[in-house]
């Protein structure tokens, strides 16, 4: 059945990177231990040994496989170096282009290679240079989104594109429980990417008001407001807080580099200030004036009505898929009803 794993994880559910500095060892490690695929998110900046810590801080908290995601569009090549010679189970990539140079010296590691897509063309490229699994994120997810198409548009045709091929799809954008893990199945996925849902959980690293949002508010927007000047060209989809409904449409030659200090935070062991409308989402050491920062979440959002721990979300969209299947589709495929 579908919702068995991946790359030989127990199963098809992968914890999306999250970042800066939100998906760290505790948040991984539990993802992991629950039977998933959790991915520790890399610095944005080279910095190989504070992430060998990382990996080997998550190892102390699991035995379970896990994978780092690296954001080509910043400085990644001693990162990516780290991660190969430290053999995590999976590198997965985003943001930029999966050459086949990288792809071969990754297997000569032992190690998987897993990009993010957001169009079919990018998909293709992906296929050409070896990859293990493609992610699909359709414009629904939280976050920076690299793509225009929806998911449900998006996933059918990079599925098509694979079939005769041993890549996994893994659909990511908008799911939060089995009904979301099911469509996703329908539509050939082997497993799906959770971001904001397990955003919104005990263990990650986001900042309990940033987590308290989630559950509070059901809205989100795609915007290019936050990190303009960090990181061009990269709309995000946010939630809709009122400071982000008061600046919404912020000028397009504004950007946070001449705007207050509102706070501070520690993002990957360096002290970072944060200015009004920077890309950097509260973690759970930043002070200041939190509801005034980036806060992402995909559109699922309003699906999620509790903080819980990640073995939990796991768990729940893992039986919520095979019930929903049990229940709703094989009895009426038995009775030789019309589906």
């Amino acid at each position: 059945m579908g919702w068995r794993g991946i790359l030989g994880f127990e199963y098809g559910i992968v914890q999306a990177p999250l970042g800066p500095d939100i998906s760290g060892p505790e948040l991984v490690a539990a993802v992991a231990n629950a039977g998933g695929l959790g991915l520790l998110r890399a610095p944005d900046w080279e910095a190989p040994d504070h992430l060998r810590e990382l990996i080997r801080k998550t190892r102390t908290l699991t035995d379970k496989p896990f994978g780092v995601g690296v954001v080509l569009a910043f400085p990644h090549k001693e990162n990516i170096r780290a991660i190969l010679d430290e053999k995590v189970a999976v590198l997965q990539l985003s943001w930029g282009e999966c050459s086949e140079d990288l792809v071969l010296e990754a297997h000569q590691a032992g190690v998987k290679v897993v990009p993010q897509v957001g169009s079919f063309e990018e998909a293709k490229r992906a296929v050409d240079v070896g990859v293990d699994a493609i992610m699909v994120q359709g414009v629904e997810a939280g976050g920076h989104v690299i793509g225009q198409d929806t998911l449900f548009t998006l996933l059918p045709r990079v599925v098509d594109l694979v079939h005769n091929l041993d890549i996994p799809v893994i659909a990511a954008g908008g799911i939060v429980e089995g009904r979301g893990y099911v469509a996703a199945l329908a539509l050939g996925a082997q497993a799906v990417a959770l971001g904001t849902r397990l955003l919104a959980t005990e263990e990650s690293h986001a900042h309990p008001i940033y987590k308290r949002k989630l559950v509070e508010l059901d809205k989100t927007e795609y915007t290019d407001v936050f990190g303009r000047a960090r990181w061009p060209g990269a709309p995000q989809r946010v939630l809709e807080t009122p400071f982000f409904m008061d600046w919404r449409t912020l000028p397009s030659h504004e950007n946070e580099t001449n705007q207050p200090i509102i706070g501070r935070s520690n993002i990957h062991g360096m002290e970072k200030e944060i200015r009004r409308f920077a890309g950097t989402v509260p973690n759970v050491t930043t002070t200041g004036d939190i509801e005034s920062m980036a806060m992402y979440a995909g559109q699922g959002v309003g699906l999620i009505k509790e903080i819980l721990p990640a073995s939990e979300v796991v768990k729940r969209i893992v039986e919520g898929a095979q019930s929903l299947i049990l229940q709703k589709f094989i009895p009426e495929k038995l009775s030789g009803d019309p589906i």
